[in-house]
């Protein structure tokens, strides 16, 4: 399908956001009614995701394990969205069927971006998908924001590859606790395990401040226990 002059201009206006960016707040309809993105967040970390198109398979698997992880998201004070390009009615006649093949209550906000005004805004829209009518869809993006709606992980995925999502949340775990003590997380790095001491800090300095212990790999490679537990 060849794209349309109106698909090449929304692809054209697109914004990319950056880490550390301030995400744009925005008013859409959803499957839950009319919402305000910064008040339905407001004091709450959150995820935005995109996905092509209602009724297809791999977004009805994502949305479904998302609905089976609510009580995580909420366990880390995270509100979680859900966004495509079709209508509020649209995604409340999908939802019946993924809860019925999920076996699970979708239980957050599929915004309807009917206009793709919040794609633009993101920089949702992938060029190599296009719709029936020439338009871009959307492809799988992931935004986590803190609660000053600043952006802290962005990843993107092709419409053919459906999500990690405990991945997500082991971002967001590692987001958490590196927002309030002075480490890093390493490879593979899940709640719980030893962490890595930021460079800028001294190790006589880590030492005092890390009263679990500190390990010298490196005078640049420090480690400690998971201070956030």
């Amino acid at each position: 399908m060849s794209i349309s002059q109106e698909g090449k201009d929304s692809i054209a206006k697109q914004h990319y956001l950056r880490i550390g960016d301030v995400a744009p707040n925005f008013q859409s309809d959803s499957s839950i009614g009319q919402l305000d993105f910064y008040e339905y967040t407001k004091g709450k970390w959150s995820v935005l995701f995109s996905h092509p198109a209602d009724f297809t398979p791999v977004c009805t698997t994502e949305l479904g394990r998302v609905a089976k992880l609510k009580p995580e998201f909420e366990k880390r004070n995270v509100a979680v969205l859900a966004l495509s390009v079709d209508t509020a009615e649209h995604h409340k006649q999908w939802i019946d069927d993924i809860n019925e093949i999920n076996q699970c209550q979708v239980n957050y906000p599929i915004i309807a971006d009917t206009n793709r005004h919040v794609s633009i805004l993101y920089g949702m829209l992938d060029q190599t998908l296009i719709s029936a009518q020439g338009l871009p869809l959307t492809v799988r993006s992931v935004f986590v924001m803190d609660p000053d709606h600043k952006v802290r992980l962005m990843i993107t995925y092709p419409a053919s590859t459906g999500r990690n999502f405990d991945e997500i949340l082991r971002c967001i775990d590692s987001l958490q606790m590196t927002s309030y003590h002075k480490v890093a997380t390493p490879a593979d790095w899940k709640r719980g395990d030893k962490c890595v001491v930021l460079p800028n800090i001294s190790t006589e300095d880590a030492q005092k401040t890390f009263t679990k212990g500190v390990e010298v790999v490196r005078p640049w490679l420090r480690i400690t226990p998971d201070p956030s537990i």
